[in-house]
């Protein structure tokens, strides 16, 4: 074989030996529902794109397939980009304390959830706590309809945390001066935005990442520090009974709220399973995320590219740079 020949072989041959080392980061990141999500999952993209000139893929998913996926290893699905807990807990439990084939971030950020009225309601009437709202003269300022009864929004149809907040109100003793009310969330922020405007009162369910916290100035007020005692839930999934058999008169406990991927990951894509290890958030930015995509109506992968941009120092610091 001629000198030139060999020079055009060792060349192929490294070109080939190098192909799977620049093709083996990529990433399949799990979509759940949730604006949050969704939100986080295309921020994990933008950065594996733009910065480690990977190739990522988005896969929707519920929480079930998202996990079986990334137990199974294979690369079908490697992450899931918002693991609630303890809301989520059969899972970890199955899938990160016991297969052990999945892990779990050490850097969560908190999910809180809680009542709110607007700052200038809260101002103006020494409005703090819970159970300022079963004052007669608050009630009065939020009874928009003249039943004697202010309103409150405590979750939509379906929603299990609707359930927990209609046995709260209960339990919390405010029915004598408070109406819970079901709707869709577009409701409630319509009538935030119609009470802010009106300068009239108005209490609605709340909780953070949410992009409620960018749209208006509200505020949570507080409720007796959560107390497993205290937080007796049966939801209507279980037992028909379930109002009765409830008690809560306590807030809901803190949540942790991080990513979670497929630990064959770092073999196969060590790089980006380096980045998830450092990666973290706060609940202020994926609020923010949310009021964009959400609020504004925007494209979630453009939202997720802006802040790349934005945040080099920030991005760096998950890169180990």
């Amino acid at each position: 074989m001629s000198l030139r020949m060999k020079l055009i072989s060792a060349t192929a041959a490294l070109a080939l030996s190098a192909a799977p080392a620049l093709a083996a980061e990529e990433v399949k990141i799990g979509v759940p529902s949730w604006t949050g999500a969704q939100a986080i999952a295309h921020l994990l993209a933008a950065v594996v794109e733009m910065r480690i000139g990977g190739k990522a893929e988005l896969v929707p998913g519920n929480n079930a397939t998202i996990f079986q996926a990334m137990d199974q290893g294979k690369g079908d699905i490697d992450v899931h980009p918002d693991v609630w807990l303890p809301n989520q807990e059969s899972f970890t439990k199955k899938y990160v304390d016991e297969a052990g084939t999945v892990t779990l971030s050490s850097n969560p950020y908190e999910g809180n959830q809680g009542f709110c009225v607007s700052k200038d309601f809260a101002g103006a009437n020494d409005i703090t706590d819970i159970a300022d709202l079963g004052r007669p003269d608050v009630a009065a300022l939020m009874d928009s309809d003249g039943n004697g009864k202010g309103e409150m929004w405590i979750g939509a149809p379906g929603w299990a945390s609707a359930n927990v907040n209609e046995v709260k109100v209960r339990d919390y003793g405010l029915l004598d001066f408070i109406e819970p009310v079901r709707a869709e969330e577009s409701v409630k922020t319509a009538r935030i935005k119609d009470s802010i405007a009106k300068g009239e009162g108005y209490a609605f369910y709340c909780y953070k990442p949410h992009a409620v916290w960018f749209m208006f100035d509200v505020e949570m007020l507080t409720e007796p520090t959560f107390d497993p005692a205290k937080y007796v839930m049966v939801q209507p999934s279980d037992d028909a009974d379930w109002y009765d058999k409830s008690s809560v008169a306590t807030k809901d406990a803190l949540k942790n709220v991080q990513i979670a991927w497929s630990n064959s990951l770092e073999e196969r894509s060590p790089a980006i399973a380096e980045f998830f290890n450092r990666f973290s958030l706060t609940a202020d930015d994926v609020s923010q995320f949310a009021f964009e995509i959400s609020g504004q109506g925007r494209d979630p992968a453009e939202v997720a590219k802006e802040w790349v941009e934005a945040n080099p120092d920030r991005v760096d610091g998950w890169l180990g740079l």
